[in-house]
C-alpha cells in the first residue's frame, strides 16, 4: 500500500518563500521540497528561503541531511535559507546522534528568520569573484 504523498506549502511573501512543514515527511516528500523550493528561488528570484519545522517531532539523518542540501542549493542560486522552529527534544536528539547542520542558518522561531533574512539582505555582497 503506498502512503499519501504530502505536499509542502511553499508561501511568498515580498522577497521571501516560506515553507511550513506541518507533518512528518517521507523521504520522497523531502525531495520534492527540495526541488520546489529550488524552481521557486529563481522562478519568483527570491533573496530568501525559510522552512519552518516547528511541527516536526523527529528529525531523521535523511531530513536532516536534505534540509543541509537544501540550504547550499538555495546559496548557489543566490539566497539565503533560515530553518525555524527546531523543538528542544528534536535538537537534543539530533546532537546524541551526531547529525549536524553545520554551515545552516537557524532562528528560534518565523519572525527570528524573518529579521535574519531582512538583516543580512541589507549587506552589501561581493560575488564568488571577491568583487572583481
Amino acid at each position: 500500500m503506498r502512503e499519501a504523498r504530502v505536499e509542502v506549502p511553499i508561501l511568498k511573501q515580498g522577497p521571501y518563500l516560506i515553507a511550513t512543514i506541518q507533518t512528518a515527511l517521507h523521504d520522497t516528500d523531502m525531495l520534492q521540497l527540495r526541488d520546489a523550493l529550488v524552481t521557486k528561488v529563481g522562478k519568483f528570484r527570491s533573496r530568501g528561503v525559510i522552512v519552518d519545522v516547528t511541527s516536526m517531532d523527529v528529525m531523521d539523518s535523511f531530513s536532516s541531511r536534505t534540509l543541509r542540501d537544501i540550504s547550499h542549493m538555495i546559496r548557489l542560486r543566490g539566497a539565503e535559507m533560515v530553518i525555524v522552529g527546531i523543538q528542544p527534544e528534536v535538537a537534543f536528539a539530533m546532537v546524541q546522534l551526531g547529525l549536524t547542520m553545520a554551515a545552516v542558518t537557524t532562528a528560534l522561531d518565523l519572525e527570528e528568520g524573518l529579521a535574519y533574512l531582512q538583516r543580512s539582505s541589507r549587506k552589501p555582497t561581493t560575488g564568488g569573484d571577491g568583487g572583481r
